[in-house]
């Protein structure tokens, strides 16, 4: 009886379109759940004792035959000749965040990405990745998304439980390190700071020498008498009070006499 209900649970694994869920197949086989899944693990383990090109493994809930990893190089070169109908990277990366933060809304995956997802977001619902699970119980009841079983298939993974720990794509303390070490800015390298010709610092010193050296040769002086009483401006201010205060001096003795 269970020779039979072995070859009945192969043939129905085998032309399921999706992984076939064990309490159907024991409807199917008239056995209960627990018997159907420790029959198929008997077959998988069969499988893989004789080294076979495929493997009867569990994904998303249900049983399917998928082929073992060790002959990917092979079933990638036949996939790939033909059609490549790739998800591309923003699809990816969208896919990656509905997976991890489901359920999502549109305007969440659009913040975390920085950019527009409506495109993305339909493609994938599209072809069957993800799909709406729920509405939000905040302003507007933005419609959530999560990923659904295909996903899972399309992984090999039977729940989403089972996707690998963001945890193992973070970099070490000393990688964290290295890259701060490379963008930050030592106090003690110097600054170097060019003078461009024409600045209003520039330009006004040279005006003033000029004008100084111009005022001292209309005046029977030479330049360099010019640039000094432009370099002594204090000292040449007091000495002119000091002429005008001897100027009245000489005014009234003048007068009196």
């Amino acid at each position: 009886m269970q020779d039979e209900a072995q070859r009945a649970l192969e043939a129905i694994v085998m032309v399921a379109d999706s992984p076939a869920d064990p309490a159907l197949l024991a409807q199917l086989v008239e056995l209960s759940p627990a018997a159907v899944e420790e029959l198929l693990e008997a077959l998988a383990s069969s499988y893989e004792a004789e080294g076979r090109g495929f493997r009867l493994v569990k994904v998303a809930g249900g049983w399917r035959y998928q082929s073992h990893e060790d002959c990917n190089a092979y079933v990638e070169r036949y996939v790939l000749t033909g059609q490549t109908a790739r998800l591309s990277a923003a699809a990816l990366e969208t896919l990656a965040i509905v997976a991890y933060k489901q359920p999502i809304s549109r305007a969440q995956v659009a913040s975390i990405r920085g950019v527009n997802v409506d495109g993305v977001m339909r493609t994938l619902q599209q072809r069957g990745y993800i799909d709406e699970v729920g509405r939000d119980v905040g302003p507007g009841q933005a419609s959530l998304f999560g990923t659904t079983t295909l996903f899972l298939e399309r992984l090999g993974l039977n729940s989403i439980d089972e996707l690998p720990s963001l945890g193992d794509f973070i970099p070490g303390a000393d990688v964290v390190e290295l890259l701060e070490h490379g963008l930050r800015i030592d106090d003690d390298e110097p600054v170097t700071v060019t003078e461009v010709e024409g600045t209003p610092d520039g330009g006004g010193e040279t005006a003033a020498a000029e004008g100084d050296a111009t005022a001292g040769n209309a005046t029977g002086h030479s330049a360099a008498e010019g640039g000094a009483a432009a370099e002594e401006g204090d000292d040449y201010t007091v000495d002119l009070a000091e002429l005008s205060e001897r100027r009245s001096i000489i005014d009234l003795d003048a007068e009196n006499d």
